[in-house]
């Protein structure tokens, strides 16, 4: 798992250079946020899903905000907050308004999803509550759900590891 990460994400000294990282200053040489250990790794993940589906602009600066406060592997923790990207951002805003009206007790109201910034203004009086409401109870489900299941498969892929290298210890040759 750890090569995986290590190839496909950007390395510490590209995001320490990066334009916009410039304001965390020296808390990004902190090697904790670089390091791909269990916990630093499952914290950034968790981090990275809370964040892909809080609906607000930035969501990759604050997932860096928060792992650099926090002291988890910041490069995983802002790749994971692309779930939501150009593509599936409409899917997951629905999802999260009906999550939210069900949470709320609301019917659903069928709307179509236009990408304006008048539309968004328009329907907020209406959509907002339950948006909101659905995104953040789906944003913590998520953060957790993200932190249980890499967890146990960081440890599932370690005790495998152990019992692989202890029958081929044992194995006569």
């Amino acid at each position: 798992m750890k090569q995986f990460l290590r190839r496909y994400l950007p390395d510490s000294h590209r995001l320490r250079t990066h334009k916009h990282l410039q304001f965390l200053g020296a808390c990004l040489h902190d090697p904790q946020l670089w390091h791909f250990n269990r916990r630093s790794t499952v914290k950034g993940l968790a981090v990275g899903a809370f964040y892909a589906f809080v609906p607000v602009p930035w969501q990759s600066l604050l997932a860096a905000i928060t792992a650099a406060w926090l002291r988890f592997n910041l490069p995983v923790a802002v790749a994971m907050v692309w779930i939501s990207n150009p593509l599936t951002i409409p899917p997951i805003m629905v999802i999260n308004y009906r999550f939210g009206a069900w949470l709320l007790g609301k019917p659903p109201r069928d709307w179509t999803f236009e990408p304006s910034l008048d539309w968004l203004l328009s329907q907020a009086g209406d959509l907002g509550l339950p948006l909101l409401a659905g995104s953040m109870a789906v944003a913590v489900l998520a953060g957790i759900g993200t932190f249980a299941v890499a967890h146990l498969i960081w440890r599932w892929r370690i005790v495998r590891r152990f019992r692989r290298r202890r029958r081929n210890a044992v194995a006569p040759s």
